[in-house]
């Protein structure tokens, strides 16, 4: 059982803005453990985007700090689109969990709701960011680094 009371579902992602940009650029931050993992679980259709994620990428493209090469709604529809990948809506359960969070973490709201989500879903993270992967290390919830 995880943290969150969910039983934790090994074979479901939920990729991190980075990681879904990185994997859609071919971007070779991703590790070649981290893209045979993410083409395995997505051949199963067990692939997760959250809800906030179109916006944290909306964002980023508006403050000019990603250039995606076309619109980012365009963008953001084909990755969506990758077999396997599935958008994982922000229920009002997420939500509120991302405000109550058992532990202390930063106030970034949509690392929040990502550690929300997979704690709900009971899906692993996969991320490079070094705040959650260390938080991760208490038990949390789970992660894989996405350089592995």
């Amino acid at each position: 059982m995880s943290a969150s009371g969910v039983q934790a579902n090994q074979d479901l992602l939920l990729l991190d803005t980075h990681v879904l940009i990185w994997l859609m650029f071919g971007d070779n931050r991703l590790g070649s453990r981290t893209k045979a993992e993410i083409a395995r679980v997505g051949s199963a259709g067990d692939l997760l985007v959250s809800a906030i994620t179109p916006w944290e990428i909306g964002v980023l493209v508006s403050k000019r700090r990603i250039d995606l090469h076309r619109d980012a709604l365009v963008w953001v529809r084909e990755a969506l689109s990758m077999p396997g990948v599935s958008l994982i809506s922000l229920d009002p359960e997420i939500a509120v969990a991302s405000t109550r969070l058992p532990f202390e973490m930063h106030s970034d709201p949509a690392d929040r709701i990502l550690v929300a989500t997979a704690r709900h879903m009971g899906a692993t993270l996969v991320t490079a960011d070094k705040a959650l992967l260390a938080l991760a290390k208490k038990g949390h919830f789970k992660t894989m680094s996405a350089g592995d």
